[in-house]
């Protein structure tokens, strides 16, 4: 009788439910071996969706993304790239990362793409500076050419949203904004591309206070907030963020002055991010070390309590991490050959314990409580990236198996002739 009564309850798509909710990842993936219908009730939208509600998101890490910034806006005389040196390169961590590096040098794939400038939900946003961009998703080897922009930019910032959608549809959007460097304003000119109407639509953002993104540079999305680095003051510059909500169709930005530091007022690196816990965290680092802030919860949490603001927001910075580089090597004797300088790299999504560091051409993964290094061991030739002057990004998948169970149309794995357009397909199975 109880036999039958486990049986009648595995075979109850809302019981198993309610039971592989409560079992960790590593385990719900080993079991969508069990059969078919495990598979279709672990890959379904909705089942992923009280998945990631009940234990967050997961992410892998497949490697490094790298790109000499020193051909960006260069004049017709200026620097260019040598052949030997590939316009988008990835230094590979994992074997997954492996098949995205020969799915790009394949066919010419590099030439196709241009440059690497920012990845989201596994998506790669890629173009050449300042009219031409395309999406490409890894995973279906599907590429998706953007039209091009109404609008030029001499210099310009950007950022990449695109939707973890749970029905299998890809959605994502591509802001372009111009950045006036020679003086402040309190207006911004953007361009916003929507994977939904296909076109660019032109908007003028406003602020309380003139100020000045910086140029090439990609915005950090958190909830589909975006937050730029921008200036602002004309004899003390002062280093900002510049907030901005596309999702309540308004045009105003947020100015959020960045927090002193006490280890070093000179700092090379700054990097923003999201913690564990949801938040804007930003991170600074000089050659004696970094610190790490978060930025204190609003007491309204509302939608449009960011942009509605007509004043620069009065929200806190909080000091979570602060840490010597110096002490840091002392307690990492095996990486005593090691240079003692070292720079932040940048942070893990969704990750408030550990960051990626750079010493030379070697990436550590460094857990900040504990001081302790890990070496990232990348696959790829190193020799000729110039470190100094090259944009090195970590590049994440979300870590979620898919089926084509889940869904009737699978996107086919296929690149597109030049100037073919491509509709957007369903995400693959991994």
């Amino acid at each position: 009788m109880l036999e039958n009564d486990v049986h009648a309850a595995l075979t109850c798509d809302d019981i198993l439910n309610e039971i592989l909710l409560r079992l960790p990842e590593k385990f719900v993936y080993r079991l969508i071996l069990v059969s078919k219908r495990w598979l279709r009730v672990i890959c379904s939208s909705s089942f992923r969706s009280d998945y990631r509600a009940r234990w967050g998101v997961d992410f892998h890490h497949l490697g490094f993304f790298v790109c000499n910034q020193l051909y960006l806006n260069r004049p017709k005389d200026g620097m260019r790239r040598p052949k030997s040196e590939p316009a988008l390169q990835l230094l590979s961590a994992c074997e997954e990362g492996d098949d995205v590096c020969n799915d790009l040098m394949a066919s010419g794939n590099c030439k196709q793409l241009g440059y690497f400038i920012d990845s989201c939900n596994g998506l790669l946003l890629c173009g050449r500076y300042p009219l031409t961009y395309s999406v490409w998703n890894p995973i279906s080897k599907v590429l998706f050419q953007l039209p091009q922009p109404q609008r030029f930019y001499k210099r310009l910032c950007m950022a990449f949203i695109a939707e973890d959608n749970f029905d299998y549809i890809l959605q994502y959007k591509v802001i372009r904004a111009n950045c006036e460097c020679k003086r402040e304003v309190n207006t911004v000119s953007i361009e916003t591309y929507s994977s939904v109407s296909g076109t660019w639509k032109h908007f003028t953002l406003t602020c309380s206070s003139k100020f000045s993104l910086r140029p090439w540079t990609v915005a950090t999305v958190i909830n589909g907030v975006v937050y730029w680095f921008a200036t602002h003051g004309k004899i003390a510059i002062k280093e900002s963020v510049a907030i901005y909500d596309p999702r309540v169709g308004n045009t105003r930005v947020e100015l959020l002055k960045l927090p002193d530091g006490n280890i070093s007022q000179d700092y090379d690196e700054f990097v923003l991010g999201e913690s564990s816990d949801g938040l804007l965290q930003y991170g600074q680092s000089s050659k004696s070390g970094m610190e790490i802030w978060v930025l204190e919860k609003e007491q309204d949490s509302s939608i449009t309590s960011i942009t509605t603001s007509n004043v620069q927001s009065n929200r806190k910075w909080k000091i979570r991490y602060r840490l010597g580089f110096k002490a840091m090597w002392k307690k990492n004797p095996s990486f005593c050959k090691q240079t003692k300088e070292a720079q932040l790299l940048s942070f893990l999504p969704r990750n408030s314990e550990h960051v990626f560091i750079r010493s030379g051409q070697n990436i550590f993964l460094l857990h900040i409580e504990s001081q302790m290094l890990k070496v990232n061991q990348y696959h790829g030739p190193s020799s000729h990236i110039q470190w100094d002057f090259s944009k090195v990004v970590p590049y994440f998948q979300p870590s979620w198996p898919r089926s084509s169970l889940c869904h009737e149309k699978v996107a086919t794995s296929a690149w597109p002739s030049t100037n073919q357009e491509t509709e957007a397909p369903a995400w693959p199975s991994w």
